[in-house]
């Protein structure tokens, strides 16, 4: 199944509580949903700010 913005955010949520319940402070990854997927960056990458803003996470998004 390809992602949805909501599932998308439910899946970001995820990740940042199991990073706050596991000491992760840092996070590398590509531009999720944004391949294959079809899902707009610009609108990806603002879930991403919005989930992890109230954090001291820190994101690294690559590009190919």
């Amino acid at each position: 199944h390809k992602p949805t913005y909501d599932s998308m955010r439910k899946s970001l949520e995820a990740m940042k509580a199991h990073c706050l319940n596991n000491g992760v402070t840092d996070i590398s990854m590509p531009r999720i949903g944004c391949g294959l997927d079809g899902l707009d960056w610009n609108k990806v990458s603002a879930i991403l700010g919005e989930v992890f803003e109230a954090t001291d996470i820190k994101i690294t998004v690559y590009s190919l």
